[in-house]
């Protein structure tokens, strides 16, 4: 990545916030930009007093000239379920008019291009593990199609303006990740699991619980996208933890962190939710060396006091 500034969209939400922290570790000058409504500006309270770090509220399905850029990252759309049902259209939106506009900006400035898509353009897998070039078993109709097809469309963008304009993009198709900062009550598994065990409720599971999910380090996913970044790969990439849970298991392993006497109460499943979900990372592994370190019994250990301090934030706000 030569030296300039880089543009991060949906920079104040759980990954965007941590994307940032790790390119001003590098030597950056950062942009980010993000219309907060999903993000939440305290994941960038830390760097109010950093020089090299600057901060706009912006929705970027708007057309905007930030100036001479080096690199976008474009991480701006709601992310969990409860927020991309609630906010579909600008989900949509987002995902088309904010990703073309992104994509002119890069095309503009010769800059690279980083698009963070996502393990739901697979739907509900009929491949396993699941593979870049698997096309997915989506519902366009459903439910979670704003989320999914918004992100498809995404991808077909991005391979367009590098096909088209040869601007130097990449994609990473990022698979169930968690971490500090993730909003506690967005709807995940991770979060849900950790917010319902710290106050002793129920702990919901969707169907019978043997659906699987395998669960990411946030430090290990920034790892990943960073060295795709740098890459000279243009097609999509898998990033996340091939180590496959059930629900039910994660569950377990949540209540035992926290030492919990929460039961377990079984809701239906909901319409589309995938039954299985494992990265392939062979690509990731060959072309960028990567390989996730964290496991999810230790993630959760160092997402515990993160999950702790929201809890008390809630207790005090009583």
């Amino acid at each position: 990545m030569r030296a300039g500034l880089v543009l991060v969209t949906g920079a104040a939400g759980f990954l965007g916030s941590h994307l940032c922290d790790a390119l001003l570790a590098e030597g950056n000058h950062v942009l980010g930009v993000d219309n907060l409504s999903t993000g939440n500006i305290e994941n960038l309270a830390h760097l109010k007093h950093e020089s090299r770090f600057m901060f706009e509220q912006r929705d970027i399905t708007c057309p905007f000239d930030p100036g001479s850029v080096s690199y976008v990252f474009n991480f701006a759309s709601p992310a969990s379920p409860a927020d991309y049902m609630r906010l579909g259209i600008e989900t949509m939106l987002v995902g088309s008019a904010g990703t073309i506009h992104t994509l002119e900006i890069a095309k503009k400035y010769k800059a690279g291009y980083l698009h963070a898509s996502t393990s739901e353009c697979y739907g509900d897998p009929l491949v396993h593990p699941q593979v870049e070039s698997y096309w997915g078993n989506v519902n366009p109709i459903g439910p979670r199609s704003v989320y999914d097809e918004a992100k498809r469309f995404s991808e077909a963008a991005v391979a367009a303006y590098h096909r088209y304009h040869n601007v130097n993009t990449h994609l990473v198709r990022i698979f169930n990740t968690y971490g500090p900062r993730l909003q506690p009550n967005d709807g995940r598994v991770i979060s849900n699991l950790m917010m319902q065990a710290l106050r002793s409720e129920p702990l919901t599971i969707y169907g019978d619980g043997q659906q699987t999910r395998s669960f990411c380090y946030c430090s290990d996913l920034i790892e990943g996208i960073l060295l795709l970044s740098k890459s000279a790969e243009h097609d999509p990439v898998n990033i996340g933890n091939p180590e496959e849970w059930t629900i039910l298991e994660c569950a377990e392993a949540v209540r035992a962190l926290v030492r919990s006497s929460s039961e377990i109460a079984f809701k239906p499943l909901p319409q589309d939710d995938p039954t299985r979900r494992k990265p392939d990372i062979t690509r990731a592994m060959q072309l960028l060396g990567w390989v996730p370190k964290v496991k999810l019994r230790e993630g959760l250990e160092r997402s515990l006091p993160y999950f702790a301090q929201c809890i008390q934030h809630e207790r005090t706000r009583v």
